[in-house]
């Protein structure tokens, strides 16, 4: 028997043998430093460059106790008097010094806060107040208020498209209140989808990264190892609360154009009109095209002058691409149409009968937002149910982003309470009439408010079902 396995014996030595005899791999080989420097090697440099440009964030806003219905404006009268006593709410957050006085933070932070304040790594602290909000990116403007806060250290904003899964990353915060920290990681991945809670645009766009993020790193930097700012830490998926590995930030690219909106001095962020009813192509509609992968959009129907409708798309094409990024997504497409400037063009790629067609689509703002016209967005300063919240003419577009089935017409709430506010007004609700009178644009609510006497109806449509409700406030 040892005769019979002899000849295996040495083949099997000579395999053995092989590995050692042939060259080592360049990439397998492991090297110890080999001076000095290769010995403090570290992410200090970087770390030194985008630490003074971020900032610990304080909103603070009262709330009176007593539960939903406290809150609720068919109910609030009965709770008049009780718990009158205003319980202060706290949050606590991170933000991004931009240049100009300007700091970049999550929308979440800030939202109906009553006073902020923000401390800076050297401990300077500086009030601010809201410049820019935009409740569907997540991503909020604060204007610092003082002397010299146009002088105070801005961190680069990068090139989020530029990044690759496997790329450095730094990220910057306040995790839990102990101070500004830094964690490293890399990008896990890229175009990520996720949908956060009801509402207005709620089909959001992330980087995805293993950089340790946790509550308090919100509104935080997300930097390349150039020391740029290529996303803002927002959220992680966790079962336990801290941080598992996998962390979202929004990318740079939307954020870009956000500030530059706040810049020019605008209280909201306008998004182009897309005009575009679109279905992911899966596996089963890609083979029904007679497509080899699936990917991309396929248009179900176009609004009357979307853009996309002039460059030549039509219902049953699929749109592949937008400025050479691959869209597979509603939000994909929300999100590289908002990063590019208003009144460039964009190249769109889309299959048309199975042959690709390459046309410049226009970045423009959706009909009837012009600055000053009737259906532009405006904010109710009347007291009453309305008050705060900014309203804007319903259009496909933004009927298409809430998820109707159809345009109804109406005025659909922007900015106000979030979804889940009792059954006040909020963001989200299309208002169909005021006390039995149909309305059409913000200007025709403002003028309702105005000139209102006594209880109010209201009719609205939320989600896809319509509500009444009742109040004298």
């Amino acid at each position: 028997m040892s005769r019979l396995f002899r000849p295996f014996r040495l083949f099997a030595a000579a395999l053995i043998l092989l590995p050692a005899l042939a060259p080592a791999p360049v990439l397998a080989e492991r090297q110890v430093p080999g001076n000095a420097a290769e010995i403090q090697l570290s992410f200090a440099p970087v770390v030194a460059r985008a630490t003074p440009a971020v900032a610990s964030v304080y909103a603070a806003s009262e709330a009176r106790p007593g539960g939903t219905f406290a809150n609720d404006p068919l109910f609030a009268e009965l709770f008049r008097g009780f718990g009158g006593v205003p319980e202060e709410q706290n949050a606590l957050g991170a933000g991004v010094l931009v240049g100009g006085g300007l700091l970049v933070t999550n929308y979440h932070v800030v939202q109906d806060a009553d006073t902020i304040r923000v401390v800076l790594a050297d401990r300077r602290e500086y009030a601010a107040r809201l410049a820019l909000a935009d409740e569907a990116a997540d991503i909020a403007v604060l204007r610092l208020l003082g002397e010299g806060v146009e002088d105070l250290p801005a961190l680069p904003i990068g090139d989020s498209d530029s990044l690759q899964v496997g790329d450095l990353v730094l990220a910057i915060g306040n995790p839990f209140g102990v101070g500004l920290s830094v964690s490293s990681g890399i990008v896990s991945g890229l175009a990520r989808a996720r949908r956060e809670g009801g509402g207005l645009g709620n089909a959001r766009f992330f980087l995805q990264t293993d950089a340790p993020i946790n509550p308090g790193n919100s509104g935080g930097a997300l930097v390349n190892m150039k020391g740029e700012l290529v996303g803002i830490n927002t959220l992680i998926v966790t079962r336990s609360g801290g941080s598992n590995g996998l962390g979202f930030a929004i990318p740079v690219n939307i954020v870009r154009q956000i500030v530059a909106q706040a810049r020019a001095g605008k209280s909201r962020f306008e998004r182009p009109w897309i005009g575009l009813d679109v279905q992911e192509v899966d596996a089963g509609i890609a083979e029904a095209l007679g497509m080899d992968l699936p990917q991309g959009l396929l248009v179900r129907g176009l609004d009357p002058d979307s853009p996309f409708e002039r460059a030549g798309l039509k219902p049953g094409d699929v749109l592949l691409t937008l400025d050479g990024h691959a869209v597979n997504t509603s939000a994909g497409l929300d999100f590289r149409m908002a990063s590019a400037s208003p009144g460039s063009e964009i190249a769109a790629r889309w299959l048309s009968d199975g042959r690709e067609v390459t046309a410049p689509v226009a970045v423009e703002p959706p009909p009837g937002t012009a600055s000053g016209a009737a259906g532009a967005p405006l904010t109710i300063a009347t007291p009453g149910p309305l008050q705060g919240r900014t309203l804007a003419t319903l259009t496909p577009d933004l009927a298409r982003r809430l998820g109707l089935r159809r345009a109804p017409g109406g005025v659909v709430v922007l900015q106000g309470p979030p979804p889940g506010f009792g059954t006040s007004v909020q963001v989200g609700d299309v208002i169909l009439a005021i006390d039995g009178r149909p309305v059409a644009t913000p200007a025709e609510v403002a003028e309702i408010a105005r000139a209102h006497r006594g209880w109010w109806r209201i009719d609205l449509l939320r989600g896809n079902r319509v509500i009444t409700f009742r109040t004298n406030r």
